[in-house]
């Protein structure tokens, strides 16, 4: 069963060279941020065929050691609206979205596969 993994430090280099990966981006004081990694942790502990194969992953933006993703990244500084969710497939970017939503998600990550 897939779990949404707190990345630091590269961690985020592995998720994102999956096959199909979720990294969500949100900030240690952002109410919405921790409700949607409570809302995809939910999800993944129902399982689902949706979940199989794909990486999920979160980032707090604002924790130190992130260096390394932001200069890899320089579209991060462009977010205005968190959480963000970045679906990426074979170390590319692909679809995304602002804010929360199972459905979205699900949405999504079926166009992907």
């Amino acid at each position: 069963m897939p779990r949404l993994e707190k990345l630091e430090g590269t961690a985020w280099r592995d998720l994102v060279q999956a096959p199909v990966a979720v990294l969500v981006l949100g900030k240690s004081d952002c109410e919405a941020c921790r409700a949607w990694s409570e809302e995809i942790e939910q999800f993944l502990a129902q399982g689902g065929e949706e979940t199989a194969g794909v990486r999920f992953g979160k980032i707090v933006l604002d924790e130190r050691g992130l260096i390394d993703f932001k200069r890899a990244n320089p579209w991060i500084a462009g977010l205005d609206v968190l959480p963000f969710t970045q679906i990426w497939v074979d170390g590319e970017r692909s679809k995304s979205f602002a804010g929360g939503g199972i459905e979205r998600l699900r949405n999504r990550l079926r166009s992907v596969r």
